[in-house]
């Protein structure tokens, strides 16, 4: 039978180990955070070229070891700076999309709900301007596409269901649907005037999904 007093040591040790993990965790956690915080500023302010990982460090009251220690490049942080402002965008969307249940509405309020994050300045810079030159364009259409296709083609059957279901087209819908909004969002991103480069967009786009409505049902 083991003393109480060695197991009593024992269990005060693997509590003191286990805090002291859960320290260098929380500390690993909030370092990353801080250095992608900082990173996102200014990459936005600046641009991919227009920063420096000395920047980044400073900004983040970090050393260069600790950068490099979650980061080993500075592609590789802009990656996941990028990585980072596409969830968020996507997971607002998401939000706002979910607070109607009906298909046209939903479909309205996702292409409103993009177009508003187009014109926002960290989104535009980070995933519109500098994505493609800094990841390259096809590792930027890869992460794109991974972050919006989803959400383009969850709208586009909802609204085929509506009409009474046309399931041969839902794929090319969703493919003519994505392109237009993806082109949509390079023209209002790149625009002098974003705000009204959105208004023509919705709008057009708006005719477009207009044009639905009278498409005979195909069962």
């Amino acid at each position: 039978m083991s003393h109480p007093a060695r197991m009593t040591k024992s269990v005060l040790r693997t509590a003191r180990k286990t805090n002291k993990t859960s320290r260098r965790q929380d500390y690993s956690s909030s370092t990353k955070r801080a250095l992608l915080d900082s990173a996102t500023i200014l990459f936005t302010d600046h641009g991919y070229a227009g920063t420096s990982l000395d920047e980044v460090v400073a900004a983040a009251r970090v050393t260069k070891g600790a950068l490099y220690h979650h980061f080993p490049s500075k592609l590789a942080l802009f990656e996941n700076v990028f990585l980072r402002v596409q969830e968020s965008t996507t997971a607002d969307i998401e939000r706002a999309i979910s607070a109607s249940k009906d298909p046209w509405e939903r479909a309205q309020i996702g292409l409103q709900k993009f177009l508003e994050v187009c014109r926002e300045p960290q989104f535009r810079r980070i995933c519109m301007q500098e994505g493609p030159v800094a990841l390259g364009h096809e590792r930027w259409q890869e992460a794109e596409k991974a972050a919006s296709y989803g959400i383009v083609q969850g709208i586009v059957d909802d609204l085929l269901a509506d009409l009474g279901g046309i399931d041969q087209l839902g794929e090319a819908f969703t493919a003519v649907f994505y392109g237009a909004i993806r082109s949509a969002s390079e023209y209002v991103a790149d625009a002098e005037d974003p705000d009204a480069a959105s208004d023509d967009v919705q709008t057009t786009i708006g005719a477009l999904l207009a044009g639905l409505r009278p498409l005979p049902t195909v069962n």
